[in-house]
């Protein structure tokens, strides 16, 4: 089962994601985190990734398409898997379904976890995420067990720049622009399953469980 989980900047599908990946034994893959493992350990990719990220752009498909096709042709992939942050682009869709021919295989579901934007901008500026092991957050919904500090590793939480509402709107911008037009693009596959991401987490994944099948 090889899945595409689409949706805006903090609609949640991350979070979606690892609920299926945990629920069906497949790997998640998040481009998010292969771009943190890099920053983190100081990689010239890392280094790259890391302005555009700053900014609240959207790293260059050159950058991801690679690494991509490298990690779900590893073992632990040979059952499915369920990509989360890639593809981004119709650009990057097609190399994803180019490659995925010349192996013989095709995608099987891309979920839109749907969420409006002023949704979005109330919710991201209420995260926060510890930037020594990526463990993220949030306020109202996820709190640290101690106000600030990281419940894993006892760092300090903080909100990353990509989460403040001026930088989330920048965002949001870019998604409508080159993310949504991914929408018709799998609908024309007939993938395409839409969920209303406004809903509480659990009642959101029970959705999506009902169209990936027990």
């Amino acid at each position: 089962m090889k899945i595409i989980m689409l949706g805006a900047p903090g609609a949640g599908k991350g979070t979606q994601a690892k609920q299926i990946a945990d629920k069906y034994s497949i790997p998640h893959i998040s481009t998010g985190d292969i771009f943190r493992a890099n920053i983190k350990n100081g990689t010239e990719l890392g280094q790259k990734a890391k302005k555009y990220m700053d900014q609240g752009l959207l790293v260059p498909d050159e950058l991801t398409c690679d690494l991509v096709m490298d990690r779900i042709q590893q073992e632990d992939c040979k059952n499915g898997f369920v990509l989360d942050g890639f593809p981004r682009t119709i650009p990057q869709a097609e190399a994803l379904d180019a490659a995925l021919v010349k192996i013989g295989q095709k995608m099987d579901f891309a979920i839109d976890v749907d969420v409006p934007d002023e949704n979005i901008v109330n919710r991201m500026s209420g995260r926060r995420a510890c930037l020594n092991c990526g463990a993220t957050y949030h306020i109202v919904s996820i709190p640290t067990k101690v106000e600030g500090i990281c419940d894993r590793c006892g760092n300090s939480v903080v909100l990353r720049d990509d989460d403040k509402p001026e930088t989330v709107q920048k965002r949001l911008k870019v998604y409508h622009e080159q993310t949504q037009p991914l929408i018709d693009y799998y609908k024309k596959q007939n993938i395409l399953k839409s969920v209303d991401g406004t809903q509480p987490m659990e009642k959101v994944f029970a959705d999506i469980v009902a169209i990936l099948g027990e």
